[in-house]
């Protein structure tokens, strides 16, 4: 997980282009066609996705193929975890402390 990973998930435009692939592979074309955006602004957000290694494309025929890597969603995920464990274990507490405000809980 780098800069360049946050960077490129910061623009709500490539948020959007990594939903639509979440569904399947899509051209450059189709991209631009659902977003309502025109092809080379498409092709530099993916440009800017494939850099940072969230996408990949694959040439068939004449047009360009993107899919996400999900490899680099997995390395997001391991790194969100360890954030995702701290804030479970604090809403643990919160939930312990207004039992105890409620009085469903005696004081430890």
């Amino acid at each position: 997980m780098n800069e360049q990973t946050f960077s490129a998930l910061a623009d709500s435009n490539r948020l959007d282009i990594i939903d639509l692939l979440l569904k399947e592979p899509q051209s450059v074309g189709e991209i631009a066609e659902k977003l309502e955006l025109n092809q080379p602004q498409t092709s530099k957000h993916l440009k800017v996705l494939n850099e940072a290694g969230l996408v990949e494309v694959q040439p068939e025929a004449n047009r360009r193929i993107y899919k996400l890597k999900a490899e680099s969603f997995q390395e997001i995920d391991r790194w969100l975890d360890s954030y995702r464990k701290m804030w479970e274990a604090r809403m643990d507490r919160l939930d312990d402390y207004l039992d105890v405000l409620q009085g469903k809980k005696p004081l430890n």
